[in-house]
Order: structure tokens, then C-alpha cells, then sequence
């Protein structure tokens, strides 16, 4: 079995302007990494995030960036047993000038664990697109005391 699963919402901002809003850690520690961001998200690099409602940072390893197509991570996905996990974050345009920005992610092993982590992170990508629209649109930080 192969876990993976994919997210997805509509951002009221061209392409360009959500594309950035995850390339560019200055706007990404904004609404997302409540420890902040350290890197652009640029092939080959390896970038910090730091959670500080969640234990660490974490090195995220960027495997490949299209400029407001697609950006590819890789990460661990289970410490427990050394797993990288794939994230596929896309970005789509609409005719109306929205974007639709689509986040999947696999490579979890087929245990209770791999399971349990697979239905974290899609919470948690779930709520980064959540506080990404809200960022945005709204210039209002929903992560804040999210977790604690």
C-alpha cells in the first residue's frame, strides 16, 4: 500500500503572488513556520523549518522548483524509522485570476505509525493552504495559537 493523499484550495491572488508567498521564507514564517523560515526554496537547496508548536526544526531538502508551476520537498516523514516523505506543493491559475494551489504528499511506510504521520501532515497541510488564503487575502495569521 502506498500512503499518500493530496490537498487543495483556491487562493484569491495570481499565481505569481502565491507561488512566492512559498518560496520566499520572509512570507512563509508569516503564516506558517511559527518559528520561522531560513532559505529560499530553490532546487538542490536544504532549507529550515522551525515549528515552535511542534518540537524542532526541520531540514526540508528541495528536490526540484518550477517558478509558479511546481515546487517538489523532500523530508522525513518518520523519525522512527528514518522514511522520507515527497511533497508536491502545485500552483495553478484560473481564468479568473485565482490560483488553485494543490499539496500532496507519499512515501510513508504501510505501519500504524506511517499512518498515524500521513493523517498529521495532511492536517497540517490542510491548514498551511487554510492559513496561506488567509495570509493573503486577509493579512491575518490563522496558525497563531493554533496548536498551543
Amino acid at each position: 500500500m502506498n500512503l499518500k493523499f493530496e490537498v487543495s484550495g483556491r487562493i484569491n491572488r495570481p499565481v505569481e503572488d502565491v507561488f512566492e508567498a512559498v518560496a520566499d521564507p520572509k512570507q512563509l514564517s508569516g503564516y506558517f513556520t511559527t518559528g520561522g523560515a531560513k532559505g529560499r526554496l530553490e532546487a538542490g537547496a536544504t532549507v529550515i523549518w522551525d515549528f515552535h508548536d511542534f518540537p524542532g526544526a526541520f531540514p526540508v531538502n528541495v528536490v526540484d522548483v518550477e517558478e509558479n508551476k511546481r515546487i517538489v520537498l523532500e523530508w522525513d516523514g518518520d523519525e522512527t524509522d528514518g522514511a522520507k516523505t515527497t511533497v508536491t506543493i502545485r500552483f495553478e491559475p484560473t481564468e479568473d485570476g485565482r490560483t488553485i494551489v494543490s499539496i500532496s504528499e507519499e512515501g510513508w511506510p504501510s505501519t500504524d505509525q506511517g499512518l498515524s504521520n500521513s493523517y498529521g501532515n495532511c492536517m497540517g497541510w490542510s491548514q498551511m493552504i487554510c492559513a496561506m488564503k488567509a495570509w493573503l487575502e486577509h493579512g491575518i495569521n490563522l496558525r497563531d495559537g493554533m496548536y498551543t
